[in-house]
């Protein structure tokens, strides 16, 4: 790596903004029961509070790569950094819901800008083994706000509030702006915007909006209502109206002809599997071990590094075992195998009397097969198209990933709410006859605040109802594992029939 001060300063800047990204999604979640309660928020809004930032960081990553040939990547890099910076100080200021769900929104805008455009000044910036450094510090800065983000809230949650969360996020982001000097000016392209599908944008952006919608209020307005059928049309018209553009486009948003490329797709659909398997918990195992194992914020982000610290060894341990030999397929097939083992038996063993301890395994396991084929995918995807499409495969490689990732983050809190209403109301009538609270209690449950719904009831039923509440909540908890456990496991059927004629791909691919 170049030794200069002023290439050290521009690697701690950008390295700095992408640990505030994965620290923020991996963060935000501790606090999300904390939040419902100080601002009163419906689940809706408190679930929108994730999956708006999910939503808006996988519509933009690519837009934003579009953006950054027409007016230069510092100046994009830094216009993201401006954007997340100031999210985070609305959602430090959030004075209700509504307010914290569209910063939260803003901020995942932001987010797309600083990942594209800083992995794109990394990679103009430095060559040869310098960029090799540099990429792996990278990654170990983003594993590292990946596996931080929950220790570092629950610290903050504990000891200041939930707001003092996004304060750190807009202070980081401030220091990052300050060293802006330290980022090179670029030559943007005079031809990048002219280029850029904007309609094929704006269609992908509302068709992804629309599915996330209806997975989001499937559990408010019931699945099989009119607005739920409504919405999943809408995405399914967008979504043909979408293909149509980018079939016709001359410079498409997202090149289909890679959907025919079998292994791609395999390879592609492996970070959808660590979507459902990973990520789902990363955003959601907060609650439960709050709410559920009756958990401190504090030591349920301390817990939280069972499941995440593995990020931090994994991927460079899947980099020296294949490069002394071993097949990276086999590599990615024990990832997947960690993955579903992992889930499989934190749904098996897991109950409100448990030991920590004892979920060390499976929390490690799962924290494992997402560590293993983190990096390792994405070469291995790369490999099996032409080089003159690597560009446009990556952008649809990290559409699959971040495209699940919101996906398969709202539909596990769609079906916790929905089996949730589906236990709890008879349950619960022997405490109240009023519909309005009912409801309210509910989806307090369903946000994680267990303690709540307690506050309305006479001090010697509290402990009766608290047990109600802890084995219905962990009930739903365990039906959502087994559902995510039959999407990995139906993944890994696919991934492996896919993938089986990877190696012809390759030899295709490269044959002039």
């Amino acid at each position: 790596m170049k030794n200069s001060f002023s290439d050290k300063g521009l690697l701690a800047v950008i390295l700095l903004a992408i640990f505030v990204v994965p620290s923020s999604i991996s963060g935000t979640a501790v606090a999300l029961p904390e939040i419902g309660i100080d601002t009163h928020a419906s689940l809706t809004s408190l679930q929108w509070v994730v999956n708006a930032f999910n939503l808006t960081f996988a519509c933009f990553t690519l837009a934003w790569g579009a953006l950054a040939d027409k007016f230069g990547r510092k100046r994009c890099f830094m216009s993201g950094a401006v954007l997340y910076s100031l999210a985070s100080l609305l959602s430090a200021l959030a004075v209700n819901p509504m307010m914290l769900d569209v910063a939260r929104a803003l901020a995942g805008v932001g987010a797309a800008a600083i990942f594209s455009c800083g992995i794109a000044i990394l990679s103009t910036h430095f060559d040869g083994p310098a960029r090799m450094r540099a990429f792996g510090l990278f990654g170990t800065v983003a594993g590292l706000g990946v596996s931080l983000g929950p220790t570092i809230s629950g610290l903050l949650l504990d000891s200041v509030g939930w707001r003092a969360i996004f304060w750190t996020h807009t202070v980081a982001l401030a220091l990052v702006l300050l060293g802006s000097p330290l980022i090179p000016r670029d030559s943007p392209s005079k031809q990048g915007l002219s280029r850029f599908d904007s309609f094929g944008a704006v269609l992908f952006i509302l068709s992804l909006f629309a599915l996330m919608m209806a997975i989001v209020q499937g559990s408010q307005w019931g699945w099989g209502s009119g607005g739920v059928r409504g919405l999943v049309v809408t995405f399914a018209v967008l979504l043909a109206v979408f293909v149509w553009q980018e079939r016709r486009h001359l410079h498409p948003m997202l090149d289909l002809s890679l959907l025919s490329n079998g292994p791609f797709v395999g390879l592609a659909l492996v970070t959808v599997a660590a979507s459902f398997g990973f990520v789902t918990l990363l955003t959601y195992l907060p609650s439960y071990l709050g709410g559920v194992l009756r958990l401190t914020s504090t030591h349920a982000g301390l817990a939280m590094l069972l499941l995440t610290m593995p990020m931090l060894v994994c991927p460079i341990l899947a980099g020296k075992v294949v490069s002394r030999g071993v097949a990276s397929s086999s590599v990615l097939n024990v990832s997947l195998l960690c993955l579903l083992v992992g889930v499989l038996t934190l749904a098996y063993i897991s109950h409100p009397s448990v030991e920590l301890w004892q979920l060390a395994v499976p929390l490690l396991l799962v924290g494992a097969g997402m560590g293993l084929s983190a990096g390792l995918v994405d070469g291995m995807a790369l490999a099996t198209v032409p080089e003159q499409k690597v560009g446009m495969a990556a952008g649809l490689l990290n559409t699959f990933r971040l495209g699940s990732e919101a996906i398969a983050v709202a539909l596990y809190g769609s079906l916790l709410a929905t089996l949730l209403r589906n236990k709890l109301p008879d349950t619960l009538s022997a405490y109240t006859d009023d519909s309005g609270v009912l409801t309210k209690w509910i989806d307090d449950v369903a946000a994680g605040n267990l303690d709540t719904p307690m506050q309305g009831v006479v001090a010697t039923q509290a402990d009766a109802m608290q047990g109600l509440l802890i084995t219905a909540y962990d009930g739903a908890f365990h039906s959502v594992l087994w559902v995510l456990a039959a999407v990995i496991f139906g993944l890994t059927l696919l991934i492996s029939y896919l993938i089986r004629q990877r190696k012809a791909f390759i030899l295709a691919s490269q044959t002039p």
